[in-house]
């Protein structure tokens, strides 16, 4: 971990609460066994940058011999990102990756034209109690990548870089902030960052992106003198010097953002696109069910087993 004097806190004391373009309070929804608190999409705002979903998964306690069950399902026009707190997913999809996810790495899963992936808790963690807690995000691909041929990168821990300041440690999960760059391939100027503050420690949103969004996953924040809890997500209007400060029990933050796409994006269950017929023929082709022939398959490992096509 190597200090940042980008992250060195001679930063703007005048921020006032609006400066905060939307402020999001997060969905909760049940996936069978464990909760998500939906953020992205959200009535105001489609998107961050890219990000176009974002869930917070957990924090989850399971007993001896259970765990999350995400069964193979699709995704086109869309990266996914993975990135856990506690606990772990095994991930597996058809291009044949198997690789399972700890704390602190990183797993993009970019669909392209057409991936279809299955998560799963894996076998050692079932061996005994244990929890989970963690985001996951999708980041809709430009125009010019939509159809691109689907890929996996895992990115471990060690690898991700880190800085760090009086009272702030980060680590780039995504893409470029304060000199770093991250080693995951990406089709459009991002960044994404993990952010643990110290009680009162301040930290300097990234000003060289258009634009900005934070999420509070622990503890809370101040912004103009007006106090934010853990489950916010907030955007910030583009151009403003952004710093917050940790409240008395510090903080924990997804920081996130990049460049604005050229347009909004349909979503429908697993799909993202730019027009509504790449929609109609992701469903068709995923309720046609022809692994290995059509635009899907199975995970080659995880084929007993998907999740249909939702009737809406």
């Amino acid at each position: 971990m190597s200090w940042n004097p980008a992250l060195d806190p001679g930063c703007p004391e005048d921020i006032g609460v609006d400066a905060i373009e939307t402020l999001i309070i997060p969905r909760a929804r049940d996936l069978g066994g464990f909760e998500v608190r939906r953020a992205l999409p959200a009535p105001k705002r489609q998107m961050v940058g890219p990000f176009i979903f974002f869930d917070q998964a957990g924090p989850a306690e399971f007993l001896t011999g259970t765990g999350v069950d995400v069964r193979p399902h699709p995704h086109i026009g869309l990266g996914t990102v993975t990135y856990l707190y506690q606990g772990d997913f095994h991930h597996r999809d058809s291009l044949g990756t198997d690789q399972i996810i700890h704390p602190g790495a990183l797993n993009w899963m970019v669909a392209g034209k057409g991936v279809t992936h299955s998560e799963r808790t894996s076998s050692a963690a079932r061996g005994g109690p244990h929890s989970l807690f963690g985001i996951q995000t999708w980041m809709a691909l430009p125009e010019d990548h939509e159809d691109m041929d689907p890929m996996f990168e895992h990115h471990g821990k060690d690898t991700l870089p880190e800085i760090a300041s009086d009272g702030v440690r980060a680590r780039l999960i995504l893409g470029n902030a304060y000199g770093e760059a991250a080693p995951a391939t990406l089709f459009t100027e991002t960044f994404y960052l993990d952010v643990i503050l110290e009680p009162g420690a301040r930290f300097p949103l990234p000003d060289d992106h258009e634009d900005r969004g934070l999420y509070i996953s622990r503890g809370s924040i101040t912004i103009g003198g007006q106090v934010f809890e853990a489950g916010r997500m907030m955007v910030f209007r583009p151009g403003d010097r952004i710093t917050v400060t940790a409240g008395p029990e510090g903080a924990r933050l997804m920081a996130l953002g990049g460049t604005t796409l050229s347009g909004p994006r349909y979503i429908w269950w697993n799909f993202v696109a730019s027009s509504q017929d790449r929609i109609e023929h992701a469903k068709e082709e995923w309720r046609a069910a022809k692994w290995g022939s059509g635009a899907f398959d199975l995970p080659p490992d995880d084929r007993d087993e998907y999740i249909p096509l939702p009737e809406r």
